[in-house]
Protein backbone atom coordinates (compact mmCIF):
# COMPACT_ATOMS: atom_id res chain seq x y z
CA UNK A 1 0.00 0.00 0.00
CA UNK A 2 1.32 3.90 -0.61
CA UNK A 3 -1.44 6.05 -0.04
CA UNK A 4 -0.70 9.60 1.10
CA UNK A 5 -2.93 12.00 2.14
CA UNK A 6 -1.78 15.73 3.25
CA UNK A 7 -4.60 17.70 5.56
CA UNK A 8 -3.73 21.35 6.38
CA UNK A 9 -0.06 21.23 5.44
CA UNK A 10 1.69 24.41 6.59
CA UNK A 11 5.41 25.47 5.53
CA UNK A 12 6.61 28.51 7.37
CA UNK A 13 10.35 30.12 7.00
CA UNK A 14 10.57 32.53 9.97
CA UNK A 15 7.86 34.78 8.91
CA UNK A 16 7.35 33.68 5.79
CA UNK A 17 4.76 31.75 4.29
CA UNK A 18 5.82 29.45 1.37
CA UNK A 19 2.97 26.61 1.42
CA UNK A 20 0.16 28.47 3.46
CA UNK A 21 -2.36 25.35 3.64
CA UNK A 22 -2.39 22.35 1.87
CA UNK A 23 -4.99 19.43 1.43
CA UNK A 24 -4.56 16.20 -0.98
CA UNK A 25 -4.97 12.66 -1.61
CA UNK A 26 -2.67 10.49 -2.92
CA UNK A 27 -3.82 7.18 -4.17
CA UNK A 28 -2.51 4.16 -3.95
CA UNK A 29 -0.80 3.33 -7.29
CA UNK A 30 -1.02 6.34 -8.56
CA UNK A 31 1.12 8.67 -10.58
CA UNK A 32 0.82 12.30 -9.12
CA UNK A 33 2.84 15.40 -10.27
CA UNK A 34 3.70 18.77 -8.46
CA UNK A 35 3.86 21.21 -11.89
CA UNK A 36 4.47 24.97 -11.22
CA UNK A 37 6.63 27.85 -11.97
CA UNK A 38 10.37 27.82 -10.12
CA UNK A 39 9.24 28.95 -6.51
CA UNK A 40 5.99 27.84 -6.89
CA UNK A 41 6.82 25.69 -3.32
CA UNK A 42 6.45 21.74 -5.24
CA UNK A 43 9.97 21.07 -3.95
CA UNK A 44 9.11 21.69 -0.50
CA UNK A 45 6.05 20.39 -0.38
CA UNK A 46 7.87 16.80 -1.73
CA UNK A 47 10.75 17.29 0.75
CA UNK A 48 7.68 17.84 3.56
CA UNK A 49 6.47 14.37 2.27
CA UNK A 50 9.64 12.41 2.25
CA UNK A 51 10.47 13.84 6.12
CA UNK A 52 13.25 15.91 4.66
CA UNK A 53 11.31 19.27 6.24
CA UNK A 54 9.38 19.67 9.37
CA UNK A 55 6.16 20.99 9.12
CA UNK A 56 5.07 23.83 10.47
CA UNK A 57 1.56 22.29 10.89
CA UNK A 58 -1.07 19.65 9.61
CA UNK A 59 -0.78 15.76 9.26
CA UNK A 60 1.29 13.49 6.51
CA UNK A 61 -0.60 10.23 6.30
CA UNK A 62 0.68 7.72 4.88
CA UNK A 63 -1.81 4.83 4.97
CA UNK A 64 -3.40 5.82 7.40
CA UNK A 65 -0.81 6.99 9.40
CA UNK A 66 0.44 10.41 10.69
CA UNK A 67 3.98 10.41 10.07
CA UNK A 68 5.04 13.88 10.72
CA UNK A 69 7.13 13.40 13.74
CA UNK A 70 8.74 10.18 11.98
CA UNK A 71 12.15 10.49 10.30
CA UNK A 72 12.78 9.85 6.89
CA UNK A 73 13.62 6.45 7.26
CA UNK A 74 10.56 4.88 9.07
CA UNK A 75 8.25 6.69 6.11
CA UNK A 76 9.01 3.88 4.11
CA UNK A 77 9.61 6.23 0.68
CA UNK A 78 12.16 6.44 -1.39
CA UNK A 79 13.23 10.06 -2.96
CA UNK A 80 14.89 10.18 -6.74
CA UNK A 81 17.09 13.36 -7.11
CA UNK A 82 17.81 15.65 -9.73
CA UNK A 83 21.61 14.75 -8.71
CA UNK A 84 22.32 11.28 -9.10
CA UNK A 85 24.30 11.48 -5.94
CA UNK A 86 26.10 8.14 -7.13
CA UNK A 87 29.65 7.33 -5.22
CA UNK A 88 32.17 7.58 -7.80
CA UNK A 89 34.15 4.99 -6.30
CA UNK A 90 31.29 2.34 -6.20
CA UNK A 91 30.33 -0.02 -9.30
CA UNK A 92 26.49 0.32 -10.36
CA UNK A 93 25.83 -3.02 -8.49
CA UNK A 94 27.47 -1.55 -5.35
CA UNK A 95 26.10 1.62 -6.08
CA UNK A 96 22.10 0.12 -6.19
CA UNK A 97 22.79 -2.24 -2.84
CA UNK A 98 24.80 0.50 -1.18
CA UNK A 99 21.39 1.18 1.21
CA UNK A 100 20.31 -2.02 1.71
CA UNK A 101 24.00 -3.18 2.46
CA UNK A 102 23.66 -0.08 5.24
CA UNK A 103 20.41 -1.37 6.54
CA UNK A 104 22.34 -4.78 7.36
CA UNK A 105 20.61 -6.98 5.11
CA UNK A 106 22.37 -10.38 4.08
CA UNK A 107 24.45 -10.39 1.03
CA UNK A 108 22.30 -12.78 -0.96
CA UNK A 109 19.43 -11.10 -0.37
CA UNK A 110 20.87 -7.35 -1.52
CA UNK A 111 22.24 -9.74 -4.64
CA UNK A 112 19.14 -10.88 -5.68
CA UNK A 113 17.36 -7.32 -5.35
CA UNK A 114 20.05 -5.50 -7.12
CA UNK A 115 19.95 -8.74 -9.83
CA UNK A 116 16.34 -7.82 -10.09
CA UNK A 117 16.36 -3.82 -10.30
CA UNK A 118 18.89 -4.21 -12.95
CA UNK A 119 16.96 -6.53 -15.27
CA UNK A 120 13.88 -4.30 -14.71
CA UNK A 121 16.38 -1.14 -15.95
CA UNK A 122 18.61 -2.66 -18.34
CA UNK A 123 21.46 -2.33 -16.24
CA UNK A 124 22.89 -6.28 -16.32
CA UNK A 125 25.73 -5.45 -18.38
CA UNK A 126 26.63 -2.07 -16.51
CA UNK A 127 26.51 -3.53 -13.15
CA UNK A 128 30.67 -4.10 -12.85
CA UNK A 129 31.15 -0.68 -14.18
CA UNK A 130 31.99 2.80 -12.61
CA UNK A 131 29.67 6.15 -12.82
CA UNK A 132 31.79 7.99 -14.88
CA UNK A 133 31.84 4.91 -17.38
CA UNK A 134 28.20 5.55 -17.66
CA UNK A 135 25.88 7.99 -19.68
CA UNK A 136 23.63 10.54 -18.17
CA UNK A 137 20.74 8.05 -18.72
CA UNK A 138 22.05 5.17 -17.31
CA UNK A 139 23.21 7.10 -13.92
CA UNK A 140 19.60 8.36 -13.22
CA UNK A 141 18.73 5.02 -13.72
CA UNK A 142 21.43 3.51 -11.15
CA UNK A 143 19.77 6.22 -9.28
CA UNK A 144 15.78 4.78 -9.53
CA UNK A 145 17.42 0.88 -9.11
CA UNK A 146 18.76 2.08 -5.80
CA UNK A 147 15.18 3.76 -4.92
CA UNK A 148 13.44 0.42 -6.48
CA UNK A 149 15.23 -2.04 -3.69
CA UNK A 150 14.19 -0.60 -1.12
CA UNK A 151 10.60 -1.70 -2.24
CA UNK A 152 9.16 2.02 -0.81
CA UNK A 153 5.65 2.40 0.18
CA UNK A 154 6.28 5.33 -2.63
CA UNK A 155 8.91 7.18 -5.03
CA UNK A 156 9.18 10.51 -4.69
CA UNK A 157 10.96 11.97 -7.63
CA UNK A 158 12.46 15.49 -7.61
CA UNK A 159 12.87 17.05 -10.70
CA UNK A 160 15.12 13.92 -12.15
CA UNK A 161 15.63 14.72 -15.59
CA UNK A 162 16.58 18.19 -15.34
CA UNK A 163 20.46 17.24 -16.17
CA UNK A 164 19.77 15.36 -19.53
CA UNK A 165 19.31 16.79 -22.69
CA UNK A 166 15.93 17.50 -24.77
CA UNK A 167 16.30 13.98 -26.71
CA UNK A 168 17.00 12.12 -23.72
CA UNK A 169 14.17 13.24 -21.10
CA UNK A 170 11.70 11.70 -23.61
CA UNK A 171 13.55 8.80 -23.60
CA UNK A 172 13.84 8.54 -19.61
CA UNK A 173 9.89 10.06 -18.84
CA UNK A 174 8.75 7.29 -21.00
CA UNK A 175 11.01 4.29 -19.15
CA UNK A 176 9.98 5.97 -15.65
CA UNK A 177 6.23 6.48 -16.61
CA UNK A 178 6.40 2.03 -18.30
CA UNK A 179 8.59 1.72 -15.17
CA UNK A 180 6.00 2.99 -12.26
CA UNK A 181 2.88 1.06 -14.45
CA UNK A 182 4.78 -2.25 -14.25
CA UNK A 183 5.56 -1.59 -10.76
CA UNK A 184 2.05 -0.28 -9.84
CA UNK A 185 4.12 1.43 -7.19
CA UNK A 186 2.73 4.84 -6.11
CA UNK A 187 5.02 7.47 -7.58
CA UNK A 188 4.89 11.85 -6.80
CA UNK A 189 6.85 13.64 -9.22
CA UNK A 190 7.97 17.20 -9.19
CA UNK A 191 8.72 19.35 -12.57
CA UNK A 192 8.27 22.76 -14.43
CA UNK A 193 8.05 21.74 -17.12
CA UNK A 194 4.21 21.16 -17.89
CA UNK A 195 5.39 18.74 -21.02
CA UNK A 196 6.46 16.26 -18.73
CA UNK A 197 3.14 16.59 -16.60
CA UNK A 198 1.08 15.70 -19.34
CA UNK A 199 2.79 13.30 -20.80
CA UNK A 200 3.19 11.14 -17.20
CA UNK A 201 0.28 11.77 -14.65
CA UNK A 202 -2.74 10.34 -13.67
CA UNK A 203 -3.21 13.46 -11.80
CA UNK A 204 -1.28 16.57 -12.38
CA UNK A 205 -1.04 19.03 -8.61
CA UNK A 206 -0.97 22.51 -10.48
CA UNK A 207 1.22 24.99 -7.53
CA UNK A 208 1.77 28.67 -7.32
CA UNK A 209 2.84 30.26 -4.38
CA UNK A 210 2.93 27.44 -2.05
CA UNK A 211 -1.19 26.90 -3.17
CA UNK A 212 -2.85 24.32 -5.22
CA UNK A 213 -4.35 25.93 -7.95
CA UNK A 214 -6.06 23.29 -9.53
CA UNK A 215 -5.95 18.86 -9.22
CA UNK A 216 -7.14 16.64 -11.55
CA UNK A 217 -6.43 14.51 -15.04
CA UNK A 218 -4.61 16.03 -17.58
CA UNK A 219 -6.98 16.26 -19.73
CA UNK A 220 -9.36 17.69 -16.98
CA UNK A 221 -6.71 20.60 -16.81
CA UNK A 222 -6.30 20.73 -20.05
CA UNK A 223 -9.92 21.03 -21.23
CA UNK A 224 -11.34 22.53 -18.31
CA UNK A 225 -8.72 24.89 -16.46
CA UNK A 226 -10.06 26.72 -13.21
CA UNK A 227 -8.65 29.97 -13.24
CA UNK A 228 -6.14 31.86 -15.39
CA UNK A 229 -3.09 30.92 -13.84
CA UNK A 230 -4.08 27.51 -14.49
CA UNK A 231 -5.33 28.17 -17.93
CA UNK A 232 -1.80 29.92 -19.16
CA UNK A 233 0.36 27.42 -17.90
CA UNK A 234 -0.85 23.82 -18.93
CA UNK A 235 -0.68 23.69 -22.57
CA UNK A 236 2.01 23.73 -25.08
CA UNK A 237 2.31 26.60 -26.86
CA UNK A 238 0.09 28.36 -24.29
CA UNK A 239 -3.08 29.13 -24.19
CA UNK A 240 -4.07 32.96 -26.04
CA UNK A 241 -5.69 35.44 -23.22
CA UNK A 242 -7.11 38.08 -24.50
CA UNK A 243 -9.07 40.96 -23.07
CA UNK A 244 -10.73 44.14 -23.99
CA UNK A 245 -13.64 45.13 -26.38
CA UNK A 246 -13.48 41.20 -27.74
CA UNK A 247 -13.61 39.32 -24.38
CA UNK A 248 -16.57 42.19 -23.25
CA UNK A 249 -18.14 41.21 -26.73
CA UNK A 250 -18.23 37.13 -25.25
CA UNK A 251 -19.64 38.40 -21.80
CA UNK A 252 -15.85 37.82 -19.68
CA UNK A 253 -13.15 39.94 -18.62
CA UNK A 254 -11.11 37.58 -20.49
CA UNK A 255 -11.35 34.93 -22.88
CA UNK A 256 -9.14 32.09 -23.79
CA UNK A 257 -8.31 30.16 -27.15
CA UNK A 258 -6.17 27.60 -27.65
CA UNK A 259 -3.19 27.65 -30.30
CA UNK A 260 -4.76 24.60 -31.97
CA UNK A 261 -8.24 25.42 -31.78
CA UNK A 262 -7.89 28.58 -34.49
CA UNK A 263 -8.89 28.24 -37.96
CA UNK A 264 -6.73 30.06 -40.35
CA UNK A 265 -8.02 31.38 -43.97
CA UNK A 266 -6.72 33.58 -45.98
CA UNK A 267 -9.64 34.22 -48.22
CA UNK A 268 -10.50 37.25 -46.23
CA UNK A 269 -13.13 36.04 -43.96
CA UNK A 270 -12.80 35.05 -40.27
CA UNK A 271 -13.44 36.36 -36.75
CA UNK A 272 -10.85 38.37 -36.09
CA UNK A 273 -7.94 40.01 -39.37
CA UNK A 274 -4.22 40.17 -38.29
CA UNK A 275 -1.37 40.15 -39.97
CA UNK A 276 1.97 37.10 -39.54
CA UNK A 277 4.40 38.79 -37.69
CA UNK A 278 6.37 35.58 -37.41
CA UNK A 279 6.11 31.90 -38.79
CA UNK A 280 7.91 29.26 -37.49
CA UNK A 281 8.03 26.12 -39.56
CA UNK A 282 8.54 22.72 -38.03
CA UNK A 283 7.84 20.42 -40.68
CA UNK A 284 4.64 18.60 -38.87
CA UNK A 285 3.33 21.44 -37.37
CA UNK A 286 2.94 25.88 -38.30
CA UNK A 287 3.03 28.11 -35.61
CA UNK A 288 2.24 31.21 -36.43
CA UNK A 289 2.16 34.68 -34.74
CA UNK A 290 -0.39 36.57 -35.53
CA UNK A 291 -0.79 40.56 -34.64
CA UNK A 292 -4.30 41.36 -33.86
CA UNK A 293 -6.38 44.72 -33.25
CA UNK A 294 -7.60 44.87 -29.83
CA UNK A 295 -5.95 40.88 -28.65
CA UNK A 296 -2.15 41.44 -28.95
CA UNK A 297 -0.53 38.80 -30.76
CA UNK A 298 -2.33 35.67 -31.31
CA UNK A 299 -0.60 32.34 -31.36
CA UNK A 300 -1.99 29.91 -33.92
CA UNK A 301 -0.93 26.56 -34.59
CA UNK A 302 -2.09 24.05 -37.85
CA UNK A 303 -1.01 21.31 -38.90
CA UNK A 304 1.39 20.44 -41.84
CA UNK A 305 2.92 23.36 -43.88
CA UNK A 306 1.65 26.12 -44.73
CA UNK A 307 3.41 28.17 -47.20
CA UNK A 308 2.63 31.27 -44.96
CA UNK A 309 4.76 34.50 -43.97
CA UNK A 310 5.72 36.69 -42.14
CA UNK A 311 4.06 39.87 -43.63
CA UNK A 312 0.59 38.02 -45.27
CA UNK A 313 -2.70 38.97 -43.85
CA UNK A 314 -4.75 36.10 -42.36
CA UNK A 315 -8.24 35.96 -41.32
CA UNK A 316 -8.41 34.18 -37.76
CA UNK A 317 -11.66 32.17 -35.89
CA UNK A 318 -11.89 30.61 -32.95
CA UNK A 319 -13.65 27.36 -32.20
CA UNK A 320 -16.60 29.16 -30.54
CA UNK A 321 -17.14 25.52 -28.50
CA UNK A 322 -13.57 26.03 -26.93
CA UNK A 323 -13.23 29.43 -25.73
CA UNK A 324 -12.91 29.82 -22.09
CA UNK A 325 -13.78 32.76 -20.86
CA UNK A 326 -13.04 34.05 -17.02
CA UNK A 327 -14.44 36.78 -14.55
CA UNK A 328 -12.93 39.94 -13.30
CA UNK A 329 -11.14 37.74 -10.46
CA UNK A 330 -9.58 35.24 -13.25
CA UNK A 331 -11.87 32.47 -12.02
CA UNK A 332 -13.13 30.41 -15.09
CA UNK A 333 -17.19 30.84 -16.40
CA UNK A 334 -18.75 27.47 -16.52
Amino acid sequence: MGSIQLKGVTKTFGNTSVIPHVDLSVEDGSFVVFVGPSGCGKSTLLRLIAGLEDTSGGEILIDGRNVVNEGPAKRGLSMVFQSYALYPHMSVRNNIGFGLKMAGLPKSEIAAKVEHAAGILNLTPYLERKPRELSGGQRQRVAIGRAIVREPKAFLFDEPLSNLDAALRVQMRLEIARLQKSLGTTAIYVTHDQVEAMTMADKIVVLNAGRVEQVGSPIDLYERPDNLFVAGFIGSPKMNLIEGPIAAGLGAKTIGARPEHITVTTDGTGTWQGTISVAEHLGSDTFLYVDVPNAGTVTVRTQGELGLKAGITVGLTPDPARIHRFDNAGKAIR
